[in-house]
């Protein structure tokens, strides 16, 4: 996977977005996550470290290194690791299909939203596993843009999803891949794989959801991509802006929105 391949860019604009994503849903998605003392992790793609900062806050006695391909995005996951005073992490720049680890290095691997950026997820799942000790486990987390719906929605509102999604499509990506995390875990060859869905429901009666899900992390990385739709043609500056507004209508009084991610655990076998 290589910088260009990553469809929402590495603006300021975008590392707030996956920050304000990742505390907004840090129960719902790693409340049930915690490795045990002296175990060592291995966290893939930790991007500016928005995910990193809960895994060393709930597993403070597991020795976690977090890799990342941008250089840039792993100073921003130091520096933020640092701000919050955890010492337990490790960062290195590395390539998912080119790990530098020995052959059963970890005793856990994480990995969120990345897989939909790749353009080989299934072999990027097949690398993890071979530094996996036997036994050891993986989490994998990712979203499904196809789950989404709102209320109300219009045509133009679900087109500009549906731009993102072909977007990421171009670059090698799905950002339908929730929906795919069962099979791939199984491709690559773990057992016991386990896939819980966990949907985010919102409306004006859940106002944190309203800011910290729906405008802050969905609608803002929809419209992050709003140059490159208008680049490519994929919709006219009209109907992107009427899409947009129209999502954000769905945000206020009587509106709701609706997002699955899937959460899946699988072992390496012996």
């Amino acid at each position: 996977m290589s910088d260009s391949g990553y469809v929402h860019g590495y603006s300021l604009r975008e590392a707030t977005r996956l920050a304000d994503q990742a505390d907004t849903l840090a129960e719902l998605l790693h409340g049930d996550t915690r490795y045990p003392r002296g175990s060592r992790v291995l966290e893939c793609g930790c991007g500016v470290g928005a995910q990193t900062v809960l895994l060393a806050a709930a597993s403070p006695e597991a020795a976690i290194v977090s890799v990342d391909i941008s250089p840039a995005s792993l100073e921003q996951a130091k520096a933020r690791t640092e701000a919050a005073g955890y010492e337990n992490v490790e960062f290195l720049a590395a390539d998912v299909y080119e790990l530098p680890f020995e052959q059963g290095s970890f005793d856990h691997v994480f990995i969120c939203f990345v897989l939909e950026h790749l353009p080989r997820p299934a072999e990027a799942l097949r690398c993890l596993r071979r530094v996996l000790r036997p036994g050891g486990s993986i989490t994998a987390i990712e979203g499904d843009n196809g789950s989404w719906y709102c209320h109300p929605e219009t045509p133009e509102a679900r087109r500009t999803v549906e731009c993102q999604n072909e977007i990421a499509a171009r670059l090698g990506g799905d950002c339908l891949i929730g929906r795919r995390v069962y099979p791939l875990l199984v491709e690559a060859g773990f057992r016991d794989v386990h896939v819980s869905p966990r949907m985010v429901y919102v409306d004006d009666s859940r106002p944190d959801l309203v800011e910290g899900f729906s405008k802050s992390t969905f609608i803002a990385m929809v419209e992050g991509v709003r140059e490159q739709a208008l680049e490519l043609g994929l919709i006219d500056a009209a109907s992107w802006d009427k899409g947009i507004a129209d999502m954000y209508k769905a945000t206020g009084p009587g509106g709701t929105f609706c997002y699955t991610f899937f959460k899946g655990t699988a072992l390496k076998g012996a």
